[in-house]
């Protein structure tokens, strides 16, 4: 792992006695490269093999790539389920698998708060790790930055990653058709309300984790069941949830979206907490799942692979269709059918 904020030299001088992050552990001196070889080397990497240049070097095959980063910012940093750590691993890993690539590499960048006790940042490290490993990418270069206490909340993460596009892998909304399936691989809304209920400041106990997981090898067993074209879209369900994107979908593609009640599945704690907030379960962040829309003739054949591949509750949840063109509607046991719109605001903010 690499960090600009290191000693020029790599020779260890100072071991690591401080109980919390201090000025000096962002000033690339010996509290630095403590930091660095105590802390950051044994999750991310082997301190005797790495030299720690000012970029990693990676063999990339011909062909395309896709890049993307993402901050994490959530408070709680740790809740049910998981950890700021897993999930800013896993939040850049499915945002690379639904573009169709196959993640290979990330980067981490941590801005820490003055007083932050390094015990948890080792947690938080190790986590990361962890949550790496199960996905199979490696964590290559990465950057600290220390803040004056209050000028930050604990720690805030960055991870950039990249992935290899498989040949014939193309997405998006124009390859959209009328009749496709929308597909989802799990049940919705654990993230969010995991995350608000471990706050402390609802009237609300229940026993709810998040779904933060790596979708990676989902998408990869959803590309493995049908021809490549069958594949038109894909998106992870995060902030605004569903809703959110499917409104995204429908705009993009400029053809309608007919959703069917009864295809999701929300565990009872978590419609239970939705309903005493007042919060349709369709707009809260998911970590863990993720929509694609495929052909209609390649519906059963996608979800059966997705079962196969762990995601046991996956479920077909509606259908593109013509109009009315742009809005998404969601039809329910009864037969009645509603709008959902994108909401203006997110009423969840920092889960992620």
């Amino acid at each position: 792992m690499n960090d600009t904020s290191r000693p020029a030299q790599r020779t260890r001088r100072t071991p690591l006695r401080d109980v919390s992050i201090t000025m000096a552990h962002g000033s690339g001196g010996k509290a630095a490269a403590a930091l660095l070889e105590e802390v950051f080397l044994p999750a991310f990497g082997n301190p005797a093999s790495l030299s720690l240049p000012d970029a990693a070097t990676l063999a990339v095959e011909a062909g395309r790539i896709a890049y993307t980063t993402d901050s994490f910012v959530v408070q709680p940093i740790r809740f049910p389920g998981a950890s700021i750590g897993e999930l800013a691993i896993n939040g850049t890993v499915n945002d690379l698998a639904v573009s169709g690539a196959q993640p290979r590499w990330l980067t981490a960048g941590f801005i820490l708060e003055e007083g932050f006790p390094i015990e948890e940042l080792r947690r938080v490290t190790q986590d990361m790790a962890r949550a790496a490993s199960s996905a199979g990418v490696e964590i290559v270069a990465g950057d600290t930055k220390v803040v004056p206490h209050g000028a930050a909340d604990q720690i805030f993460i960055n991870t950039s990653g990249i992935g290899v596009i498989p040949p014939g892998r193309t997405l998006g909304e124009d390859h959209v058709r009328v009749g496709d399936k929308l597909i989802i691989s799990g049940p919705i809304a654990a993230h969010g309300m995991a995350v608000m209920i471990a706050r402390g400041n609802l009237a609300i106990t229940a026993p709810i984790e998040s779904d933060c997981a790596p979708l990676n090898h989902q998408v990869e067993a959803l590309y493995g069941s049908v021809n490549v074209d069958d594949v038109r879209w894909m998106r992870d369900a995060t902030r605004g949830g569903v809703a959110t994107v499917v409104n995204e979908l429908a705009h993009g593609s400029g053809c309608g979206v007919l959703l069917a009640e009864e295809g999701f599945t929300v565990e009872p704690a978590v419609r239970a907490a939705c309903d005493m907030l007042g919060i349709d379960p369709l707009y809260v962040a998911n970590e863990g799942c993720f929509i694609a829309v495929v052909s209609e003739d390649s519906g059963d054949q996608a979800l059966e692979a997705l079962r196969g591949a762990g995601a046991m509750r996956a479920s077909i949840i509606g259908q593109v269709v013509e109009d009315p063109p742009g809005l998404v509607g969601v039809r329910n046991s009864f037969g009645g059918t509603r709008l959902v719109d994108m909401l203006v605001t997110d009423p969840l903010p920092r889960i992620c």
